[in-house]
């Protein structure tokens, strides 16, 4: 039986820590990297289902099928997919 490893699409959300004048300089620090992760704050918050690989026309349209003919629900991606490929083991 073959082995796949597929990546799923996640949002997380994290807290950081950062010494600004303002909350809009606090976010350009953030941006430019210059925050501190706070130590535990990463939270898990869904699955995006609207991010996925392309589901009509094109290299995934197959496996989209199979998916929707198994109940899965296939609109214009196949949700929360990023990636899916068959592995050596």
């Amino acid at each position: 039986m073959p082995t796949y490893e597929v990546e799923q699409y996640e949002l997380h959300a994290i807290t950081y820590r950062v010494e600004a004048d303002s909350a809009a300089d606090a976010i350009v620090k953030l941006f430019d990297g210059a925050a501190e992760p706070v130590a535990g704050s990463l939270v898990f918050i869904e699955t995006p289902n609207d991010y996925g690989l392309p589901a009509e026309d094109g290299e995934y349209q197959e496996l989209a099928e199979a998916l929707s003919q198994r109940g899965v629900s296939v609109g214009d991606c196949i949700p929360s997919i990023r990636d899916i490929r068959e592995i050596k083991t």
